[in-house]
C-alpha cells in the first residue's frame, strides 16, 4: 500500500539538487529509528563497480539481543519481481521464452481463457490487465507444499483480467505470480532451485535465499503496526506461493552485489544488452516501468520499492553514474504513527548525495487513524445512552418518529460497505490483506462498521420492543395501557 507514496517521495528527491548533509548518516538513522517504529535497518552502497559503505542498526527482533548487521536477510518484498523478470530474460536469451508469445503458449491452463491472449511482455510490464486490487487478493489456503505456486496459477487462469491486455498500466502482483511458474515450467525446475543457481549463485549472494515454505532463523523477523507500537510475526515462515513476486530474502551486502550486477554493463548473468532492456520503459503503454524495475529516464534512475508483512525496502540505481544503495528495515508502516518511508529515503537520498525534501506533515493520516480508533467506541457510548433513554425513542416508534429512527439504519449499512467493500478497492487492497500488512487499521475498520450497524439495530430494538407484547400474552398492547389496566384491576379487587 505504501509503494506508491515511496514512489511519489524517491520522484521528488531525485528532482532536487545535491546538497552536504548537515548530519552524518549514522547520527541520521539514529535520530530517525524511534518515530519510524522499525526495529532494524541495513544498508549498503555501490559505486564504481563496488561495494563502497555498509551499515546496520536495530536487533532483528523486539525482545532479543542479537543485532541487525549488513549480512543478516530480511524479506525484501516486490524487490524480489526484479529477479523474476531477469530469470525469466535468462529464458528468453536461451531461446526459450519469446517475449512477444501468448501465455497460453506455456503455460497450457491458460489455454481458451481470458488471460490466454496475454503476452510475457505485458506482465514483465505490468500491462497484462490484471488489477492491483487483484493482485493484492489473500489466499487463506496456504499449503507450504512445492506445488503451491502452481496451485495458485492454476487458479489465477480462471480470473478475468480487469482491463484490456496492452490497454493501461496497472502494477499487479499477479502478473509476477504468472511469471515466476512459467519459469517453473520452461526451465523444468522449481522457482527456488532455478533463481538460487542461475542468479544468487553466480553473483554471490551467500546470505540470500528464495521463499521456501520453511522457517529460517537466520533472517530478520518482521513487525507489523499496532496503535503506535511495532508487534513481532510469530516466526520467520517464507512463503512459497508469493515467492515471485516477493520473496526473495536478501541481505543488505548481497543486493549491492546484485545492483552492481545490474550496472556493470557486461554479459555476465545476462548479457548487457539485456540488462538494458530490463531497466528502460517496455513500450508507450508502461512508460515509467521496465521488466521488473520501475524508471526515471529523465532523472536516469531506476528503482523499486518492497512491502511485505513486517517488512519495507528500497533498492535505487543511477546507472549511468553506476551508483545506488539497498535500505531494509523489519518494520512495516502504520497508519500516520510508525511510518518508515522517512527513514528509508532519507537514507537513500544522503547515500547518493541528494537533496531530501523530507515527508512533511503527517498530521492528516494520524487524524484518520485516531478518528477511526475512536468511532467504535463513539458508537458502543451510543448504544449506553439509547438504552439509558430508551423510553425516549419509543415514543418515537409512532408514524412521525419512524425517519429518525430507521434512517441510521441505512446510513450505517451503506457506511459499513463503504468501509469493508468499496474503500478497499478505491485503495487496490482487499481487507483481508489490509490486515495482513496492518492489523490495527483492518481491526478498527471491522469495528466500526459491525458498531455502526449494532447500534442502529439497538435503537429499533429497544423502541419498537418496549411498545409491544403484554404480561397477559395480549400483543400490541401499549406499555401506558397495560399500567392503566393493571391499576384499576387493583383498585377492584379492593373493593
Amino acid at each position: 500500500m505504501h509503494r506508491f507514496l515511496a514512489i511519489l517521495t524517491l520522484g521528488l528527491i531525485a528532482a532536487l539538487p545535491a546538497r552536504v548533509p548537515a548530519e552524518s548518516l549514522d547520527d541520521f538513522i539514529v535520530r530517525e529509528m524511534p518515530g519510524s517504529g522499525a526495529p532494524g535497518v541495513a544498508y549498503a552502497v555501490v559505486a564504481d563497480g563496488r561495494v563502497t559503505s555498509v551499515g546496520a542498526h536495530g536487533v532483528v527482533r523486539l525482545g532479543d539481543d542479537r543485532k541487525v548487521t549488513p549480512d543478516t536477510p530480511f524479506l525484501t518484498g516486490s524487490i524480489s519481481k526484479s529477479f523474476t523478470a531477469l530469470a525469466v530474460m535468462q529464458l528468453v536469451e536461451a531461446g526459450t521464452i519469446d517475449l512477444d508469445a501468448r501465455l497460453s503458449r506455456y503455460l497450457d491452463g491458460f489455454a481458451g481463457r481470458p488471460a490466454g491472449a496475454v503476452t510475457v511482455r505485458q506482465l514483465l510490464s505490468h500491462t497484462s490487465g490484471f488489477s492491483t486490487f487483484q493482485g493484492n487478493a489473500s489466499h487463506a489456503d496456504i499449503t507450504h507444499g512445492t506445488d503451491e505456486l502452481a496451485r495458485r496459477v492454476d487458479r489465477l487462469a480462471e480470473v478475468t483480467p480487469a482491463h484490456r491486455p496492452g490497454q493501461r498500466w496497472e502494477y499487479s502482483n499477479t502478473n509476477y505470480e504468472i511469471l515466476g511458474r512459467l519459469v517453473e515450467v520452461v526451465s523444468g525446475r522449481e522457482y527456488q532451485s532455478y533463481v538460487a543457481t542461475d542468479i544468487l549463485e553466480p553473483i554471490g549472494m551467500t546470505h540470500s535465499f528464495v521463499a521456501d515454505g520453511e522457517i529460517h532463523e537466520s533472517m530478520a523477523t518482521g513487525h507489523r503496526p499496532w496503535f503506535g507500537s511495532e508487534r513481532p510475526l510469530p516466526d520467520n515462515r517464507t512463503h512459497r506461493g508469493t515467492a515471485p513476486q516477493g520473496g526473495i530474502v536478501a541481505s543488505a551486502t548481497d543486493l549491492a552485489l546484485y545492483m552492481n550486477v545490474m550496472m556493470n554493463g557486461e554479459d555476465d548473468v545476462l548479457s548487457a544488452d539485456g540488462k538494458a532492456l530490463m531497466m528502460r520503459p517496455s513500450d508507450e503503454a508502461s512508460p515509467f516501468y521496465g521488466f521488473g524495475w520501475f524508471v526515471d529516464p529523465g532523472a536516469g534512475r531506476v528503482w523499486h520499492s518492497g512491502a511485505s508483512p513486517g517488512f519495507e525496502s528500497d533498492a535505487t540505481m543511477i546507472p549511468a553514474a553506476k551508483k545506488g544503495v539497498v535500505v531494509l528495515v523489519n518494520g512495516g508502516s502504520g497508519m500516520g504513527f510508525g511510518e518508515t518511508s522517512r527513514l528509508r529515503n532519507g537514507i537513500t537520498a544522503m547515500t547518493l548525495g541528494l537533496d531530501d525534501p523530507g515527508e512533511g506533515s503527517r498530521w492528516q493520516q494520524k487524524a484518520v487513524f485516531i478518528g477511526l480508533v475512536l468511532l467504535p467506541l463513539l458508537y458502543l457510548l451510543s448504544m449506553i445512552w439509547a438504552w439509558l433513554h430508551r423510553a425516549e425513542l419509543r415514543a418515537k416508534a409512532g408514524a412521525s418518529g419512524l425517519f429518525s429512527l430507521w434512517f441510521p439504519v441505512l446510513t450505517t449499512l451503506v457506511a459499513a460497505w463503504v468501509i469493508l467493500s468499496l474503500a478497499p478497492r478505491l485503495i487496490g487492497s482487499p481487507l483481508g490483506t489490509i490486515r495482513l500488512f496492518q492489523p490495527d487499521v483492518g481491526l478498527v475498520l471491522i469495528a466500526s462498521a459491525v458498531t455502526g450497524v449494532l447500534w442502529a439495530v439497538l435503537r429499533l430494538g429497544v423502541a419498537y420492543t418496549g411498545r409491544t407484547g403484554a404480561p397477559d400474552g395480549r400483543p400490541g398492547t401499549p406499555v401506558s395501557s397495560r399500567r392503566a389496566a393493571s391499576e384499576a384491576g387493583t383498585g377492584r379487587d379492593s373493593r
